[in-house]
């Protein structure tokens, strides 16, 4: 098609000369686009389903929009998306309009704000006086293929091995070692280095080498006394009672007292002191008990890997008073100290030192997630336990940190009250 008869060319033209567009059908103009079969453009009739150069997105490189769909998108260019969509459909356009997207390309190159698009087709070169139909003279890339272009092709000479230059090898290598390559989520899961998980199983293996010692020991001893019945008895029962004690702050402004450490340590749930405490004295409990049990489920691993579940017994204490009635080797059983990071609290401890004792215990700072650090501590050897003041829900991974923290202690420091 040429370019005085290109019907896209001409709508283009009268876009820009804003020459008006006149509808026409059998019976001669007509007022409306959806009763013609005709567009009048500057004196041209045109077929309103002619196609034009304007090449559909994602469709075959043949299938091109209609000069009605063109004229209708410039037509309808300042209506909202859906009433564009609606008047198209009503225009008897079901498919093949322009969509929403692609119509202001469409306009913009119709009134001559970007000279091309990349869907729109090249006009075909063709010479004048050449009658339709006639097909394109071919290229030199086209040229069939002589006896004479084969000797030729024959005779030229075989390319030549590239040899990299030895300066261009070390600036690649530089450019190399200084590039950032680039990630997504995929090359970051995959990783660089192999799995290996020989730290884990060295950590595993010295905690089961102490479990050893310490069930051989007590082996040893036992057969080496060869105690009598009632001995046997008494050890049986003292060993009953060997439970790890945990230590809490006496004072009334600590986040973890007596009335909230079991609701907190067992349910995970940390409610205030102070709307604990009248909980309780709502159910006639106007003072807390002195020593308090804790049970939690654990999970232990043995050395063939066989898994037991068992439910351990913790007491809780504020009080070196509460702490006596559990006998001479009550501190032997003492396991954490919990502190509000006043020294006031270790006074009357056994080591009132708080590096000493923290060497000897361990050590739980327990503040508000939100408070700043605390400079009294930072030297204490203690581990931060922090509560969030209003997400109840972050409770319980508070607590299983917790337990996981002072887990870890007591097979270090203190294997024999992990039975």
């Amino acid at each position: 098609m040429s370019s005085t008869s290109d019907a896209l060319l001409i709508l283009q033209q009268a876009v820009k000369s804003k020459e008006p567009v006149s509808f026409s059908n059998k019976d001669g103009p007509c007022p409306s686009l959806l009763n013609a079969t005709h567009l009048v453009i500057s004196g041209t009739s045109l077929p309103k389903s002619s196609p034009t150069r304007y090449r559909k997105p994602g469709a075959a490189p043949s299938d091109f929009y209609s000069i009605e769909a063109i004229y209708l998108a410039w037509l309808l260019r300042d209506e909202p998306g859906a009433e564009y969509m609606k008047q198209a459909r009503e225009h008897g356009l079901a498919v093949g309009f322009v969509s929403v997207t692609e119509r202001k390309f469409v306009v913009d190159w119709l009134e001559g704000k970007i000279s091309g698009h990349e869907r729109i087709a090249p006009l075909s070169a063709e010479p004048s006086g050449t009658p339709p139909g006639t097909p394109p003279r071919p290229t030199g890339q086209g040229l069939p293929t002589t006896p004479r272009n084969r000797t030729h092709a024959a005779e030229s000479p075989p390319k030549r091995r590239y040899v990299a230059d030895s300066h261009d090898i070390e600036v690649v290598k530089k450019i190399r070692q200084n590039e950032v390559e680039l990630k997504d989520r995929n090359t970051v899961l995959r990783g660089i280095k192999p799995n290996n998980f020989s730290a884990v199983r060295t950590a595993y293996s010295e905690k089961l080498k102490k479990l050893k010692e310490a069930s051989r020991s007590g082996g040893a001893s036992s057969h080496a006394t060869a105690p009598t019945t009632m001995d046997a008895k008494l050890l049986a029962r003292k060993a009953r009672h060997n439970y790890p004690i945990i230590m809490i702050s006496s004072s009334p402004t600590a986040l973890i007292t007596m009335h909230n450490v079991k609701k907190f340590l067992q349910e995970s749930t940390f409610e205030p002191s102070q709307e604990a405490r009248a909980h309780a004295a709502a159910e006639g409990n106007t003072r807390p008990e002195d020593m308090i049990p804790i049970y939690r489920k654990r999970t232990t691993i043995d050395s063939s890997g066989k898994e037991t579940e068992t439910q351990a017994r913790y007491f809780i204490v504020d009080s070196v008073e509460a702490l006596q009635k559990f006998g001479a080797d009550a501190w032997d059983r003492v396991v954490c100290v919990m502190t509000t990071g006043q020294a006031w609290q270790f006074r009357p401890y056994k080591w009132n030192e708080p590096r000493q004792l923290f060497h000897h215990v361990k050590g739980i700072y327990v503040t508000w997630s939100n408070d700043p650090p605390n400079p009294k501590t930072k030297d204490w050897n203690v581990t931060e336990l922090k509560i969030d003041p209003h997400r109840r829900h972050v409770d319980k991974s508070v607590v299983a940190h917790f337990w996981k923290t002072l887990d870890t202690w007591i097979q270090a420091n203190k294997p024999s009250l992990m039975a």
